[in-house]
Parts: structure tokens; sequence; C-alpha cells
């Protein structure tokens, strides 16, 4: 099956299915390689990889499929400008750069053929971006894990205030999605494509401790809560983590109080370790939508099957004058 929409022709993809960069969960080459053959782009995450590591994943992947694939590096982190460099020695396919802005990285990669892909979480971020000249958005909404934007406003909203402020950019919809539904949602919102994160955290390509991942497949919609107000929200599902920094945060301690709390927790001691009371288990809203582990390639053939299924059930608009349906709006 192919789905062409503008995002697809632009990274040379099948489907519009983009797997979310997520630390650890698709830090290895297993899960990117998987989608991206699959026919959507698979995403390494650059976040808590050693140069190296990255180096060899890049490699694998390079040598299991002929497809595009992204690598996604918050320039932030440690090391960003030497990890750069390395990404357009190796030439990579795609980059999806996120917090941090496009002017120090895009005509870089650009001189060597990379696809830059800049992740925003407003009207006015997106703007900057497509005005230093990425060649596409990916906006990411409230309901999204990790480090979804501060104000929370849903997809449905902040993807329909983008699409409308930058019409002529490819853009991608992150935050809330985890089947067909979900990416006939994306695209009826003026995207090209849906980026899929919780769905793909219980994959079996993911590199996940088993606890956390069984914390996902039990979580609800409403299992997750926001923490970190004022240095770094991220979304989690309770636990003991987020309950103590939810109650540090009602009790009105200090700023130092909070961040001292907040860092002593990490993700890696939940995705790695399986800590998973005092840990960080990122996560979206959608987790709550998901309720099995299954392969990459078969979530996003069933991601596209479901898309298609979605479109032939639609109503179908009836003519006033002709009281059949129609096919298109007259």
């Amino acid at each position: 099956m192919r789905i062409e929409t503008s995002v697809t022709k632009l990274l040379g993809i099948d489907l519009p299915i983009i797997q979310a960069g997520m630390s650890w969960a698709s830090s290895n080459s297993a899960l990117p390689l998987a989608v991206s053959n699959a026919g959507g782009l698979g995403v390494l995450a650059a976040g808590p990889m050693f140069p190296h590591h990255l180096e060899e994943a890049i490699d694998e992947i390079k040598a299991g499929t002929d497809r595009p694939f992204a690598v996604n590096l918050p320039l932030y982190r440690e090391g960003a400008e030497a990890i750069m460099d390395m990404l357009i020695e190796k030439r990579i396919p795609v980059l999806i750069a996120s917090q941090g802005g496009p002017k120090k990285y895009v005509d870089r990669f650009k001189a060597v053929g990379t696809i830059c892909l800049h992740v925003v979480s407003g009207e006015v971020h997106a703007r900057k971006a497509a005005d230093a000249g990425v060649d596409g958005l990916i906006a990411v909404g409230g309901e999204a894990g990790g480090h979804p934007p501060p104000e929370l406003v849903s997809t449905l909203v902040l993807g329909r205030a983008i699409a409308k402020s930058v019409p002529d950019i490819p853009l991608i919809l992150s935050g809330g999605f985890a089947d067909g539904h979900g990416l006939a949602a994306a695209l009826s919102l003026g995207a090209g494509a849906a980026q899929f994160g919780s769905r793909f955290m219980m994959s079996r390509e993911a590199r996940l401790h088993p606890a956390y991942q069984d914390l996902l497949v039990k979580a609800g919609v409403a299992d997750t809560m926001v923490v970190g107000r004022g240095f770094g929200v991220i979304r989690v599902v309770r636990n003991r983590f987020a309950e103590e920094m939810a109650k540090a945060e009602a009790d009105g301690l200090s700023d130092d109080q909070r961040r001292a709390l907040f860092i002593a927790s990490s993700l890696k001691a939940a995705a790695f370790d399986g800590d998973v009371s005092g840990g960080k288990v990122e996560a979206g809203q959608s987790t709550g939508l998901v309720s099995e582990v299954l392969p990459a390639a078969e979530i996003v053939h069933r991601i596209a099957a479901e898309y298609a299924q979605v479109l032939s059930a639609l109503p179908t608009p009836i003519s006033e004058s002709n009281p059949r349906k129609i096919s298109h709006v007259e």
C-alpha cells in the first residue's frame, strides 16, 4: 500500500507514518530498521547515545535497508556539535532536530543532501523554522509523551493552527495518535503525516525494560500526568516519582527543591533498569489506546490498513439538488 502526501513525497517513503525518536526505546538500529523497511520513516534517537554507539547504529541501519531513515538529535545535548559533524559525514537521509534553533545546522545539512525536519510546539516557532529554511515541521501537541509544549495545547488545535500559519511547508503532527483513526485525523487537519511514539514504544523492537512496556500496556488514557512545570515539562505515567513531583508542586516547594526531586529520577532508571516506580516512565495519553506489544512492521501495516478502512467508512456528502451520495463536495 502507498499513501501519497506532501510528507511522503518529501521523504521518499510509502506511508505517512513516522516513528518518533524516543530516547532508549529507539536508541538502537532494530526499531528504525523495521519501520523504514515496512514503508514508514524509522527514527534513531541520538539523545542518550554515546557517539560511537550512534555511529554503529547508523551503519547497521544503512546495511539493513535502502529506505530513508532519520536521526533525531536534541540540540541541547552534550557534544551536539561533534555529533552533527559526524551525521554530516555519514550523510544521513533525514535529520530531525529538537530543542534548539535551526539556523545552527540547516545550511550544513542541506549542503550534503540531508532533509531537515524541525520539531516545534507553536505557531511562532513554526514560522521561524520555516523562514530558516527547514524542509518540514513536526508539531507536538499536549497529548504527547516526553516533552509536550508547556501550554499543553492539544494536537487537534495546535496542528490546525500551525497548518494555517505555515500552509506551504510539509507538516507532521505528533501527540495522541496510536492507530489508523489517528492517521486519518492528522491528515484531515492539514498534515502530511502523523508521528507515533507510544504505539512504537509497545513494539518488540523497542529497547525498553519489560517492566516499562508492561506498565504501558496496562495504562489507561487518564493514567499519565505532566510534571516539571517551570523547568522542563514532561508527560509520564503515574507512579511514585510522578506523585511526589505533583505533591511538591501542590505544596509550593521552591524551584530548587522541586528541581532536586526532578533530577534525582531519570528515564534511564525506568527504561533501562526497570525501576518503573521511581523512574520517569515517559509516555503519551495514547498509551491508553494500545493493549498489546507487536512487531513494529505489523504496527505500520495495521495503521495503514485501518486508515483505509476509516476512509471507506466516513460519511460522504449528499447534494441538495440530488439526494444521492456524492464522492466530492460540489
